[in-house]
């Protein structure tokens, strides 16, 4: 019994520390990066052609009616470290998504940008072990 109490005790110190590192003191997530292709805003702010770091933060929008509380959050756009923009991701599980994407969609892992059809959009989605986080930013001309 000591043994299973034991063994127990060591795979959730191992959870805690494994958990702690992705997430840092913050309790901010990198999600990855991603390469945006062309000029885009994000809550407002200019995000310039480029390649950015992703993460995820621990804030999330008040759901809408009938919206789940996770079904939003909170992510920032980082460039050498720092904080260039910021906005709202959807948050999209890997049975979910197979019901609502159709076409390329990023492996798990990796991260895709796309222009939308019309050129007003572009889409940045981010396959973070399964879970997608897609961000919709208005192009900037």
């Amino acid at each position: 019994m000591k043994r299973i109490i034991l063994v127990g005790a060591l795979v959730g110190a191992f959870a805690a520390s494994s958990a702690f590192a992705q997430t840092g003191m913050s309790g901010n997530m990198s999600l990855g990066t991603v390469h945006i292709a062309t000029n885009v805003t994000a809550d407002g702010k200019p995000l310039s052609a480029g390649t950015y770091q992703v993460r995820l933060t621990t804030e999330e929008p008040k759901p809408a009616v009938g919206q789940t509380a996770s079904a939003e959050q909170y992510v920032e756009f980082l460039k050498g470290g720092k904080v260039v923009g910021r906005e709202v991701a959807t948050v999209v599980t890997a049975e979910d998504i197979a019901k609502i994407a159709k076409g390329a969609r990023p492996k798990p892992g990796t991260s895709m940008f796309q222009l939308l059809k019309g050129g007003d959009y572009g889409r940045v989605w981010i396959n973070h072990h399964g879970t997608n986080y897609i961000i919709n930013l208005p192009v900037k001309a």
